[in-house]
């Protein structure tokens, strides 16, 4: 298992409309990247910011078939979080 502090950190998120997202910065604790087209799970539209002080961290990735997961853990040095087939997507998956 993997500790804090080696988890891969959300290098940008360009979506702007997410609650955790400050000045292209993803201030939640962790995401998890899921679904069809590695979104970002933590992904929230809500009408106040919200979140930890820190940059935020890939926590788990149900997405086996990427390149950088190892035992749904990201290994990837960082990821960027933007619009792709979702509105917020993992847009560092890349499939094995």
């Amino acid at each position: 298992m993997t500790s804090m502090q080696s988890l891969p950190s959300v290098r940008s998120c360009s979506v702007t409309s997410c609650a955790y997202n400050e000045s292209s910065s993803c201030h939640a604790g962790a995401i998890t990247v899921a679904g069809d087209n590695a979104k970002c799970g933590t992904f929230v539209e809500i009408s106040f910011r919200g979140g930890v002080d820190a940059g935020g961290v890939v926590g788990a990735c149900h997405r086996s078939e990427c390149k950088y997961n190892d035992k749904l853990e990201c290994t990837a040095p960082s990821v960027e979080v933007g619009p792709g087939k979702d509105v917020a997507d993992c847009l560092t998956y890349e499939a094995r």
